[in-house]
């Protein structure tokens, strides 16, 4: 469906897109920008990581492989960052709003949920296998639950890289699939 609004031509689902194109017709509109749904994720994946996991289950805090909560001192330094990890997941939010907000000033864009929902799957699944590989693995500064016997974590770590990578897939299959025209790849930039 094309509306004309004064002389500003919008294109209001993907197919229409693609019959504009057919037709030798340009539609000067684009998909919702990767990096804002990727930023989204990354935000919602971090702030379910530190809501549900550190303060509602507790089952470790920002450092609780280097300093175990079983002191008033630990416990407050754990807590402090705490506050500084969702600090930065609160700037990943306001990243993706920003990007989202700039690219619908400039451009068009073509809404798409499905396409929307897998950039934030992307986001979330690279924010679990990320965070899991540095700080769970490399770095051991937590464990994803170490309310476990010591032998039973890494099954839990696994499990959470694991849920992970397949966001990432998951969310990559969803964003592809409805990028729509003009878009090469599944990152995407308003001109």
């Amino acid at each position: 469906m094309i509306r004309r609004s004064s002389d500003v031509r919008l294109c209001s689902q993907y197919e229409t897109g693609r019959s504009m194109k057919r037709a030798g017709m340009v539609a000067d509109t684009y998909p919702f920008p990767a990096s804002a749904g990727v930023l989204f994720g990354l935000g919602l994946g971090g702030f379910f990581d530190g809501i549900v996991l550190h303060q509602l289950l507790q089952w470790h805090h920002m450092l609780s492989g280097w300093y175990p909560v079983n002191t008033l001192d630990n416990l407050a330094l754990n807590t402090t960052w705490d506050g500084i990890f969702h600090s930065l997941t609160y700037l990943f939010l306001v990243g993706g709003l920003f990007v989202a907000w700039r690219a619908s000033q400039r451009a068009r864009l073509r809404w798409s949920s499905v396409r929307f929902v897998g950039l934030l799957l992307i986001g979330w699944g690279l924010f679990n296998v990320v965070e899991g590989v540095i700080d769970h693995q490399i770095l051991g500064i937590h464990r994803v639950n170490e309310t476990v016997p010591e032998a039973q974590r890494i099954y839990w770590d696994i499990g959470v890289l694991a849920w992970g990578a397949a966001m990432l897939v998951g969310g990559w299959l969803m964003a592809r699939s409805h990028a729509g025209p003009g878009s090469a790849d599944l990152v995407s930039r308003p001109q």
